[in-house]
């Protein structure tokens, strides 16, 4: 129980933790080291003691302390030393959830500052706000773990010489971050929505902080459509969230989700906010992805998806992100609108594909569509395959229990 309640503060307390420890010393390193200093000692009080009432401010107050020892201990703290004395006695460290959600944005701003390179961007933020591991987040840009510590290394060092504030930048300023911002609230939501790794494929409190700093994002920049289009993006992702994990923990495909236990209010809620930003401008990639999610939540069942204007949905979006992984979302689409013999042929394409090749998104989708077929012993292989690169454990059981059928 103690064990579960440490597991829920770090997903839903570590990016305050740190956020705040950011703006009263101004130290990334130092806040992270006393943000993981004070999660060690929730391992240690908190069995003895019982979890507090408040973790998040029991946290702060320790990762706080933590930090005050290290400054009292080096003489240049001593400034940052005085300044944390000042906003303690004005109650600012640990504060209330104003103070948090702030903290929090300006984090995001501050990563996404245009003198740091794009990738870099993003994988600040997610690590700092997020708690993703460095291991986490490589595997998300698909490069190697040391290539991206020497990565997040250079930023925080970047940060630090450059003098880059700590703050949510004046509105003249916003639109040249705001390509960044939108990248790293989506990679949060969906690290929330499927888990890269661990035996929970369902982060909820990722899922709920995105949506809700996508919402903060859609107050400070109400006239961006594809602010507006992520918002509803997610949301509608979100709608299905309670179905996506059976009662034992196993994967639950879109097909074979009960739509009756849809959240239908997030679901109206999304409709509305994408209804309104698609009248508004160019349409943008974020906008695209939330009307191929609109054509799923408004089916009534899976035979009535409009496979037809998903696959013209992504050949839209191909134009303005034309990445691997939109490409064999749009194989997946003419399959299932046109048939898995087209949607095949169409992969083969993709097979050079040294990205796809490292993860097992095309060796998944070669199987389902080899097994749609009635080739099961060629889906065999093609299973087997992606059990050999897939890393969230929901999904690898979802897999094996596939290749188990062909048998």
């Amino acid at each position: 129980m103690v064990d579960d309640a440490i597991v829920a503060a770090f997903r839903d307390e570590w990016g305050h933790v740190v956020a705040t420890l950011i703006r009263v010393t101004g130290e990334w390193d130092l806040a992270e080291e006393a943000a993981q200093e004070a999660f060690a000692a929730a391992l240690r009080v908190w069995p003895r003691d019982g979890v507090p009432d408040k973790p998040g401010a029991w946290l702060t107050t320790a990762a706080r302390n933590h930090a005050v020892d290290r400054l009292r201990r080096n003489t240049l703290g001593a400034a940052k030393l005085r300044e944390l004395a000042v906003l303690t006695a004005h109650g600012e460290v640990g504060g209330e959830a104003q103070e948090i959600r702030d903290d929090r944005l300006r984090l995001i701003f501050t990563c996404c500052h245009p003198a740091l390179a794009f990738e870099s961007q993003i994988a600040l933020t997610l690590r700092t706000l997020a708690g993703l591991s460095t291991a986490q987040i490589a595997r998300a840009f698909l490069v190697p773990e040391a290539t991206l510590a020497k990565r997040l290394v250079r930023a925080k060092a970047k940060i630090k010489n450059a003098g880059i504030p700590y703050r949510v930048p004046p509105a003249h300023l916003l639109p040249e971050r705001t390509v960044a911002v939108l990248g790293v609230l989506y990679l949060i939501f969906n690290e929330g929505y499927s888990a890269t790794t661990g035996s929970e494929m369902i982060r909820e409190g990722l899922c709920a902080e995105a949506i809700r700093l996508q919402r903060l994002l859609v107050e400070l920049m109400p006239d961006e459509p594809e602010v507006q289009g992520l918002l509803a993006l997610m949301l509608l992702h979100d709608a299905r969230r309670a179905t996506r994990v059976a009662a034992d923990g196993e994967l639950v495909t879109l097909e074979y989700q009960d739509r009756a236990r849809w959240d239908r209010a997030r679901i109206d809620e999304g409709t509305a906010i994408l209804d309104a930003a698609m009248a508004r401008g160019r349409i943008g990639p974020y906008r695209l992805q939330a009307a191929i999610a609109a054509c799923h939540v408004h089916a009534p069942t899976a035979a009535a998806t409009d496979w037809a204007q998903i696959a013209g949905l992504y050949e839209h979006l191909l134009k303005l992100v034309p990445s691997p992984v939109v490409r064999l979302n749009h194989v997946v689409a003419v399959a299932m609108s046109e048939g898995p013999e087209v949607g095949l042929a169409q992969l083969g394409e993709l097979e050079a594909d040294a990205t796809l090749n490292g993860t097992h998104l095309l060796s998944a989708t070669k199987a389902d569509l080899l097994r749609r077929l009635g080739r099961f012993e060629e889906a065999a292989t093609c299973y087997r395959a992606a059990l050999e690169l897939v890393v969230s454990e929901a999904e690898r059981r979802y897999l094996g229990r596939r290749l188990d059928e062909m048998s």
